[in-house]
């Protein structure tokens, strides 16, 4: 046995075909066929478990589940068919019981129900015998059987009544009946004239009423079995008018006949308000009960067109409805259609949006509804793509259970590739090959290539190359050229299997001409070779280390190659091996079977029949795949479900993969659609803005008026609290004194109470002594009765002894006597006995003849009780409808009167107590006049002060009241604008900070990538440069090669080889150590690149520190700048003043002169005129000076 083990995990798929094929388990679980078991699928926590059916099964019927939800009934189809039992409430849903049909060999059981205590099934078995099973399954106890149609009129749905046990329905293409179990047999209770309807489903809508639709559009109702009205579902009328009242028609036995030509009624469900039924392609009506025979039609709820669906498909295709099912509280509508998807609705979506259109959502993800043909995974990402004949590729993450993206094509999908990084995919149509790239939402073609009918593509690992078989014939492409760079020829048959080593040097294939090939990818030939040709091949993979060969095909064995040789051998079985997976870390082999089975088989391959077998897929298994990371084994089949399971050791743990593989996020974006996005961006900013502008404004408006408002308020209520502590203060006072004067009286109330009680004391001591003397009395007397009443009993007794002797003696003598007598009476008693049972004989039969009559005459009676009970019953539920309605009237009416009440006593009280304080007043009035009349007048004028702040107050508390329910939704309003504003800012921030880091990492990937390109065309410079130098030396030493006989000549040819020869490989040697140079250099260029980021990082950080220095500085310049305009105006000042005085010294200088000239002589007078000039020079000098300080200051 393999010491490693599968478990399910993951399904994607819906089996069609199979009756009820969808139903709840509880609000949030489903319960649906998929492969070869049954899914209980959470919707909310999108988790699944799963029941698996039985090993010899060939396929699911149908299904069945119980009105408790705990019971699930699941018909499998095989040699001989059975319906088993599942508990739903057990974690792996135990098997409950396996009911068969008996002694009879049944093929298949086509609907099945439930009891709706869920004791009993029913189970319909198919053509030619057409029997009805009665089971009280419990017991697996067959109650009765039943043929219920021929060959020609089939079944297609089975019921019990909701309301009775023992009643069910069968209905089909022209049967319609009811049977009633009794006396241990089904008898037929009905029987309709129906031969020309094609019944398509029915459903229970009360104890008697059954509504069933048929091929032809038509919703028929039948009573006690009997057709008696129809509903219209197609009318123009009711189309338009979404809310339209619908009426029960009544019709006779020739209209019965009449088919208008409509979409059919392929499914009817029955719930507490009313019905809903499937009126065309992909959609739903619902009907809520009005009335007895009144119905109004809510809006259609149809299913969405699918948006990546090609042009070529009809809008109505593949879109019928099969099954419908509700949530047991009623809450969710779920769907299932003939293409295999599941579609659920909200009812409360339902009331709410009465006038919109309402449309179906997926309750899982699209499923295929055809047959899986390609199955291939990448490196990089967790993706698995699937291809179908159903003409759609889709794209799953098998981490998150995501269907990521999918798109339909015009033609059939034949194989599909994922490239190692995930960003592009091949696809094999029937008249080309497709490259695709996978962008964020499309799957777009990029390139074209001439390969008709590809049923097989494969990438390499590396990615650069992949092979495309057409016919028999491989054609291996370059990725960046599109080139052709080998064709693999040699298959005779057509090529089933291709599969790339890890290393991309080898390539393995296999065909149906029983031939396995091994090829070279870089010459094109072939290594090794193994041909059966009484074996049609598969599938082919390498084995783990790319040693062995593994294939699989029609001869029902697995085998391993080596050397041209079959190393190992599994033994055959019954069915075929159709794929085939090989684990990475070697210790499994998982192969997929015709009949839908996986087996694990460990490696090395064992000699015997020795493997695990798991129940996975309905139909033959086409692909298998192993993930990079080896946790999990996807698996895909004819039945069109993608199945994941976990693969585990035996102590349940995960593998342990030696690979470390790094899942990536990146994604491809076309730049319309970048600049698209961008420009909504933009767009919406720009609203944004014009939002926060008006509703800055809004709001400021608002507050003021707000303000103005509570101003006034509050200037209101102050002076009214004011007043108000005034009286308080007044009431303060007379309290106090009433408080005075009741505790006087307190005082004189106890002074009284304690007299009173000390002549009580002593009155009441007197009276207990007197009754103490009268019960020492009475003790006495009762002491002398005693005595006196047990002498009397003494001589009692002694009497009596002597008489129960007498008695005795009597007794006896009378006892012998009487035996005699009873002897002779029992002999007469025999003899009566005969007589009277001779008598009673005669009796018994007068007596059931006269039962049989009277019985007859009862049934009569009893029917027609029945109808008129079943029509008081009508009239009953109508009245206790009405009585209901009247009864929560009155009800209602009774709580308004308590209101009422309550209120009037509450205002009685008031009134009450303002009637004392108002006594009150009137006494304290009197009390006063004799202090005047001005007193009066200032209390009869401080009451109607009273009067009128209370009317203001009661006035001002409503008026704040409605200006708080006012003021309150607009608050809240604002709030929520302003959260919402927020939130966008940050959104906004976010996406700039994104873009900015994507455009830094897209410009350094574009730095590296042209440094990886010149890098790679150099050492492909090289390895050109290598092979021509061998080629060259090949060809000398094939020439050195032809002196083996002539050693000189074969000595200096080798001699010349090695001079010719020793320097290159120098060189070769020198381009080793530059490879290692550039090596050294990649390194060094990491290392900076990253100082690089580092320093751009602290250049960021600096930057801002700087921006705020420059600011401080910009501010300490505005400050310096003010300061120095005012030292320019002072500046200025001192100028003027300094001209001014040298002006005077000017005039000064020139009179002393004057005056020098003319006392001096002639020879003196050269003295002045050099100190004159001397002088002169000074102001300039002066002029000088300033400048300077002025040129320093600026």
């Amino acid at each position: 046995m393999a010491t490693v083990v599968a478990q399910s995990h993951f399904i994607f798929g819906l089996q069609t075909g199979v009756t009820n094929n969808l139903c709840f388990f509880d609000e949030q679980t489903v319960v649906f066929p998929s492969g070869n078991s049954c899914v209980c699928y959470n919707t909310v926590q999108r988790c699944q478990r799963f029941i698996s059916g039985s090993e010899k099964s060939r396929g699911m019927r149908a299904l069945a589940i119980s009105s408790n939800r705990r019971y699930l009934a699941v018909s499998e189809c095989g040699e001989r068919a059975t319906i088993t039992v599942f508990d739903l409430q057990h974690e792996q849903g135990r098997k409950r019981k396996v009911l068969t049909a008996g002694d009879e060999l049944v093929a298949e059981f086509v609907c099945v129900a439930f009891s709706p205590d869920s004791k009993y099934l029913i189970g319909q078995t198919g053509g030619p015998e057409w029997m009805l099973t009665f089971w009280l399954w419990e017991k697996h106890k067959v109650l009765a059987t039943v043929k219920t149609t021929n060959s020609n009129n089939p079944v297609t749905q089975v019921s019990f009544n909701p309301y009775n046990n023992m009643q069910l329905c069968v209905s089909g293409t022209g049967v319609f009946k009811l049977f009633r179990y009794s006396e241990g047999a089904l008898k037929q209770s009905s029987l309709a004239k129906v031969e020309s309807i094609n019944f398509l489903c029915h459903a229970w809508m009360s104890e008697e009423r059954v509504m069933a639709g048929t091929h032809t559009g038509r919703l028929l109702v039948f009573e006690s079995g009997h057709l008696r009205r129809e509903i219209s579902v197609t009318s123009k009328s009711a189309q338009g008018q979404p809310d339209r009242l619908v009426e029960m028609k009544r019709i006779k036995d020739t209209e019965v006949n009449e088919s208008p030509a409509a979409a059919p009624v392929t499914a009817i469900l029955s719930y507490s308000r009313g019905f809903a039924c499937s009126v065309g392609p992909g959609t739903v009506c619902l009907f809520e009960r009005m009335e007895e025979d009144t119905y109004r039609r809510s809006p259609d709820i149809q299913i969405p067109p699918e948006p990546c669906s090609g042009d070529s498909t009809p809008a109505e295709e593949g879109r019928e409805i099969n099954t419908m099912c509700i949530s047991p509280a009623e809450e969710t509508l779920a769907v299932s259609t003939d293409r295999g998807q599941m579609y659920g609705v909200s009812l409360s979506s339902v009331d709410v949006n009465k006038e919109r259109q309402l449309y179906f959502e997926f309750l899982s993800q699209p499923f295929h509804s055809n047959s899986i043909t390609g199955l291939s995974i990448c490196i990089r990402k967790p993706l698995v793509a699937t291809s179908s004949l159903d003409r759609s590729v889709r794209i799953w993450n098998y981490e998150t259970k995501v269907l990521e993206l999918y798109k339909e094509f015009q033609e059939e999908a034949h194989s599909v590739a994922l490239h190692p990084s995930g960003l592009h995919i091949l696809v094999g149509f029937s008249d080309k090959l497709r490259l695709m790239n996978l962008l964020i939402d499309d799957i777009r073609t990029f390139k074209e290539l001439t390969v008709r009918g590809c049923r097989e593509c494969a990438f390499s690992h590396g990615g650069h190359m992949f092979a495309a078989v057409n016919g028999n014939v491989i054609h291996i492409y370059a990725l960046t050229s599109f080139e052709i760079t080998l064709n693999l020829k040699g298959h005779n048959g057509k090529v089933s299997g291709v599969k790339w080593s890890l290393d991309d040097t080898r390539l393995v294939s296999c065909g149906t001409d029983g031939a396995v090939y091994e090829w070279n990818t870089q010459t094109g030939k072939r290594e090794s070779e193994s041909v059966l040709k009484a074996c049609s091949y598969t599938d082919v993979s390498f084995s783990s280390d790319c040693k062995t060969i593994l294939a699989v095909g029609t001869d029902l064995t697995l085998k391993e190659i080596q050397d041209c040789q079959v190393l190992r051998e599994v033994p055959a079985d019954a069915t075929a091996h159709t794929a085939l997976a090989v684990s990475h870390s070697g210790r499994v082999v998982f192969t997929g079977t015709s009949s839908g089975a996986i087996r694990a088989v460990k490696y090395p391959l064992p000699l015997q029949k020795d493997w695990i077998t798991y129940q996975a897929h309905c139909g033959p298994v086409t692909k298998m795949v192993i993930t990079y990371d080896e946790q999990l084994l996807l698996t895909v089949s004819e039945d069109g479900c993608l199945l994941m399971w976990r693969i585990i050791d035996k102590e349940g743990r995960g593998l342990k993969s030696s690979r470390q593989i790094v899942h990536t996020e990146e994604i491809l974006v076309t730049k319309s659609d970048l600049e698209e996005k961008t420009q909504n961006m933009l767009e919406l900013k720009m609203r944004l803005e014009e939002l926060q502008m008006e509703n800055e404004y809004r709001l400021s408006l608002k507050d003021m008026s707000y303000n103005e408002k509570l101003k006034e308020l509050s200037d209101k209520f102050i002076q009214q609290i004011e007043s108000l502590q005034k009286t308080q203060q007044v009431m303060k006072t007379e309290m106090e004194k009433r408080d005075r004067e009741n505790r006087e009286d307190c005082a004189e109330v106890k002074m009284k109470h304690s007299k009173e009680q000390k002549d009580l004391e002593l009155y009441y001591s007197q009276k207990l002594i007197l009754e103490h003397e009268k019960f020492q009395d009475l003790q006495q007397k009762h002491q002398r009765m005693k005595e006196d009443y047990e002498k009397q009993l003494k001589s009692a007794e002694d009497g009596k002894t002597q008489a129960v002797v007498e008695l005795t003696q009597v007794c006896e003598a009378q006892l012998e006597e009487k035996t005699q007598l009873l002897a002779q009476c029992r002999e007469d008693a025999r003899r009566q006995i005969l007589e009277f049972e001779e008598i009673a004989r005669q009796a018994e039969e007068d007596g059931e003849r006269k039962i049989h009559v009277i019985q007859i005459q009862y049934e009569k009676k009893l029917h027609t009780e029945k109808e008129t009970s079943a029509n008081l019953k009508g009239k009953t539920s109508i009245m206790t409808q009405k009585f209901y309605t009247l009864q929560r009237q009155i009800d209602d009416r009774e709580a308004d009167i308590k209101k009422l009440k309550q209120e009037r006593q509450r205002l009685l009280g008031l009134i009450r107590s303002l009637e004392g304080d108002i006594e009150d007043l009137k006494r304290q009035i009197s009390g006063h006049e004799k202090a005047g009349q001005d007193k009066d007048n200032a209390v009869s004028d401080l009451k109607k002060k009273k009067q009128e702040l209370e009317k203001l107050q009661f006035v001002l508390e409503f008026k704040l009241d409605e200006l708080q329910k006012q003021t309150e939704p607009l608050r809240d309003g604002i709030n929520q604008k302003k959260e919402t504003i927020h939130e966008l800012e940050e959104e906004l921030v976010q996406i700039d900070k994104s873009n900015t880091q994507l455009k830094l990492a897209v410009s350094d990937l574009r730095l590296k990538l042209r440094t990886r390109d010149a890098e790679m065309n150099k050492e492909m410079q090289k390895g050109k440069d290598l092979e021509t130098h061998i080629q060259r030396l090949k060809a000398d030493l094939h020439h050195c090669v032809g002196f083996i006989q002539e050693p000189r000549k074969l000595k200096d040819s080798v001699q010349k080889i090695h001079a010719r020869y020793v320097t290159q490989a120098e060189a070769v040697e020198k381009s080793g150590a530059s490879a290692d140079v550039q090596r050294a250099f990649r390194q060094q260029r990491d290392h900076l690149e990253k100082t690089v980021n580092g320093l751009k990082a602290r250049l960021a950080k600096s930057a801002e520190e700087h921006e705020k220095v420059y600011v401080k500085i910009m501010k300490d310049n505005v400050t310096l700048i003010a300061e120095l305009n005012e030292l320019r105006k002072e500046l200025g000042s001192e100028r003027t003043r300094v001209k001014d005085y040298t002006a005077q010294l000017a005039l000064l200088k020139k009179s002393r002169r004057s005056r020098c000239a003319a006392e001096e002589g002639l020879g003196e007078g050269k003295e002045p005129r050099h100190e004159g000039g001397g002088r002169s020079r000074r102001p300039s000098a002066g002029t000088n000076e300033e400048n300077s300080r002025r040129d320093a200051t600026e």
